[in-house]
């Protein structure tokens, strides 16, 4: 099929259809032996071709002594009906799917897997978001997710950034209020996290070959850990941050021992250790953009 045909297809047109309505921009007003002929498309089928394009509007019927011929809509006419069409379909379909019952909600949990699906589902719940953004990541996907954040803030939607790669300079694709710690042991995996309006989230790892294994869920109890990891990663990062080697003489003994205990495992160095540890590397520094 060429191009014009192939498009035609994918319009609702059968290929034989198609043919025949390029075919007659080609040439016409022709019978139905001539188009047959020009198409391509058995003397047999071409009749049935032609009632079917009738039938669409697409060509027309012109009567004289010689018999009948036919010529075809001119595009911009046909098109313009096809759009017509094509809307009030998708309306009646909205109409129609919106009436039918719906079943009880539920909190759903599912996997996406690989980067480009990752990114794309983490556009359209940017593009979903009406009040506000909580996500923890990297330059990398700020930038991939650039033109999605700069519109969910123009529509007023209040995002809160953490970028986990504790840039010294301002990449220009977070927006928001932008927190730059670095809350995590370095790794060869990035972590993305997304939650709009505290009503979803998205999260997962992102490899430096581009692999991504991501969870996007609305379970609550999920939701809610996601939420209070960024927001609690910004709050201590920046008190241990300000407060710095104070915070020891300040904590009492018992706070002292719990934080030891909590620490990460296999290491000897407690909680409050291991995140000055963190907080102290140098930061990530970007190019100019």
């Amino acid at each position: 099929m060429t191009d014009a045909t192939a498009l035609l297809h994918r319009l609702g047109f059968t290929e034989y259809e198609a043919r025949a309505y390029v075919a007659l921009l080609q040439q016409n007003p022709v019978n139905g032996y001539e188009l047959a002929r020009n198409s391509g498309i058995r003397r047999a089928d071409i009749y049935r071709v032609l009632d079917q394009l009738e039938e669409r509007g697409a060509v027309l019927r012109v009567e004289n002594e010689a018999g009948a011929k036919y010529t075809p809509l001119p595009p911009e006419e046909l098109l313009s009906r096809l759009t017509r069409s094509t809307e009030e379909t998708l309306e009646r379909a909205r109409e129609s799917l919106m009436e039918l019952p719906k079943p009880a909600e539920y909190d759903y949990i599912g996997n996406v897997r690989g980067y480009p699906a990752v990114i794309d589902h983490a556009q359209s719940l940017i593009e979903a978001a009406d009040q506000k953004l909580l996500v923890a990541l990297w330059p990398n996907e700020a930038a991939a997710l650039a033109p999605q954040f700069a519109g969910a803030q123009d529509r007023g939607v209040e995002i809160t950034t953490l970028c986990l790669a504790a840039c010294t300079q301002e990449c220009g694709f977070c927006r928001g209020r932008v927190y730059r710690y670095q809350v995590m042991s370095e790794q060869q995996r990035r972590w993305f996290t997304l939650v709009p309006d505290d009503r979803e989230v998205l999260t997962g790892e992102i490899g430096e070959d581009g692999d991504a294994l991501a969870v996007r869920t609305s379970q609550h109890l999920l939701v809610e850990m996601a939420s209070w990891f960024i927001r609690h990663s910004i709050a201590l990062a920046a008190v241990i941050s300000d407060i710095g080697d104070e915070l020891t003489r300040l904590i009492q003994p018992e706070t002292s021992a719990v934080l030891e205990a909590v620490g990460p495992g296999g290491r000897n160095d407690g909680w409050l250790q291991h995140m000055r540890t963190l907080l102290k590397r140098p930061r990530r520094v970007i190019d100019d953009q």
